[in-house]
């Protein structure tokens, strides 16, 4: 479910204001970090309690923020990828191990599978996601038989009603996440540019898009009108921003400050070459990933 934020009441003699604001997945990325780290549960995890943090290009953002360090590349940060014109894996650890934190201080060589066992209910599990509908679902890519990270933390942290935050671009809107794990999964494929997943459907998360992260940071409201682009635009999103003058001045400054966010850097070394190499062959490209 979209994380729901209650935006202040215009009061009638407040001066109105727009403003059309445009950003890259890069930018993106930073914007939804910043917005995660300000959410009052984490806050309130990060000085009380646990916080775990998944492997995932975005959440290599969310480690910056929290910590004010620089993660390179970024993309090393997470185990599968799409890029390159296929789904992939990246062969190695994380370029950054602090996953676990305890009340503000990160848990050195933690197990995440260890340290999930200790959650309450104001712990926070920080995940990305490959899409989300208008529904409020997120969906997982997962190549794991045992349903990867999404596998080993959903069934621990939703009975015990613990925080499931997924900060999740825009540029990730399909149009159904239940449809989507209808028709993908490890077997499904008989030819594949990569190696095949399942879309996992998560439901009980809080979703944090663009649009929730500017109604968190400036109390503001965002509408999508457009997305798309070229010249480093691909994958962009347009949006209409609206509210009360000073909100949408302190939400435009907040996207002034991200515009020109370096592109994601990629690792060096791959489970799959490429899928030409293995006649697009499912089965042999998933062997790639063991």
């Amino acid at each position: 479910m979209f994380y729901e934020v209650k935006l202040p009441e215009p009061g009638a003699d407040k001066r109105k204001a727009a403003a059309l604001v445009i950003l890259n997945p890069a930018e993106s990325r930073r914007l939804l970090a910043k917005a995660t780290v300000a959410l009052p549960e984490v806050q309130n995890a990060w000085k009380n309690g646990l916080i775990i943090i998944a492997r995932g290009i975005t959440n290599a953002y969310v480690t910056e923020e929290f910590f004010k360090i620089s993660i390179e590349p970024k993309a090393g940060q997470t185990a599968g990828l799409i890029c390159n014109g296929i789904a992939n894996n990246h062969d190695g650890p994380p370029v950054c191990k602090w996953h676990v934190i305890a009340k503000g201080k990160p848990v050195e060589n933690a197990d995440s599978t260890v340290e999930i066992q200790k959650f309450s209910p104001d712990d926070v599990m920080i995940k990305g996601a490959n899409a989300i509908d208008m529904q409020g679902n997120a969906g997982i890519w997962t190549c794991g038989v045992k349903g990867g990270t999404i596998g080993m933390c959903w069934p621990i942290i939703t009975p015990r009603g613990s925080h499931l935050i997924q900060p999740v671009g825009l540029e990730k809107l399909i149009p159904s996440v239940a449809e989507a794990a209808e028709h993908s999964g490890i077997h499904h494929f008989n030819y594949s540019m990569g190696a095949p997943g399942r879309i996992v459907p998560v439901t009980t998360s809080k979703i944090i898009t663009e649009v929730q992260a500017f109604a968190i940071l400036a109390g503001v409201q965002a509408y999508p009108i457009a997305s798309g682009g070229v010249g480093g635009c691909e994958g962009c999103v347009c949006l209409t921003i609206e509210g009360e003058e000073k909100n949408v001045e302190k939400a435009f400054e907040i996207a002034k400050s991200i515009k020109g966010e370096p592109p994601v850097t990629l690792p060096v070394k791959y489970s799959i070459s490429s899928a030409a190499d293995y006649g697009y062959d499912p089965a042999k490209q998933y062997a790639c990933l063991h």
